[in-house]
């Protein structure tokens, strides 16, 4: 049973994009955990309730919503936002700069950076101050600029790059006042789940994640990391990833 060592007990923990797979997956090891008191599952759609998990839908991600909801929350250890787009029903990621458009880039840019940075807005001042607190962002690995080698997926690349950008500035001004608290991106690996489900065709089964062993090393990464690791961006596996 997994246990996030060094945040004391009773935590209280809120999962924004509760509902997608990672999310879930995230929300029910959380509720397995220990030393967890309360998980808030944030979504577009009610989650499942428990002993552990308490639901709350959020259909729309702006600063009123957030601002009320931030007023009926506790406060928080550990805040999660697993909220991504890679592609939907109506668009892909783009193959070569023929294929960017403004309406896509700007849904994938809101998506991807604008809405975890508007969450991180309202949720990180509800983070402890007097014990560790950590705030994590679902981020990935194209969004690293120096490891691009071979181009493309030029909205999705660049709203996650964007996110990046967003954690180190958050983390410089979270700092000032929670001494305790570490804001950082998570690179959760190529999670067998919608967002990456075009994808799979030819990738070897090994580099595929379910969602569940997904979750748990995340969690072992939020476990791991310290206020010197604010700002830096996390691989599944616990490698930091470059900028």
């Amino acid at each position: 049973m997994p246990r996030l060592e060094g945040f004391g007990d009773d935590l209280n923990v809120a999962v924004f994009g509760a509902s997608g797979g990672i999310g879930e997956a995230l929300v029910q090891s959380l509720a397995e955990t220990r030393n967890v008191n309360r998980v808030y599952a944030v979504s577009r759609t009610i989650c499942e309730a428990s002993q552990f998990i308490h639901p709350i839908g959020c259909p729309e991600y702006s600063d009123q919503t957030l601002r009320d909801l931030a007023s009926r929350l506790p406060n928080l250890d550990v805040v999660i936002c697993a909220i991504g787009l890679l592609h939907d029903d109506t668009f892909g990621p783009e193959k070569n700069r023929s294929q960017i458009t403004m309406q896509n880039m700007q849904k994938i840019f809101e998506v991807n950076a604008f809405l975890p940075t508007l969450i991180a807005k309202h949720m990180l001042p509800k983070l402890r101050k007097d014990r560790k607190g950590v705030f994590a962002a679902l981020s990935a690995r194209v969004g690293s600029i120096s490891d691009n080698r071979l181009g493309g997926w030029y909205s999705y690349r660049g709203s996650k790059a964007a996110l990046n950008m967003m954690i180190k500035t958050l983390a410089i001004e979270h700092g000032r006042s929670f001494k305790h608290s570490a804001v950082i991106g998570l690179h959760p690996g190529t999670v067998d789940t919608p967002l990456s489900k075009p994808f799979q065709t030819n990738m070897a089964k090994a580099n595929l994640f379910s969602p569940d062993f997904s979750a748990s090393r995340l969690l072992d990464v939020v476990e791991k990391v310290s206020p010197q690791d604010s700002g830096k961006i996390f691989a599944w596996d616990g490698e930091e990833i470059l900028p």
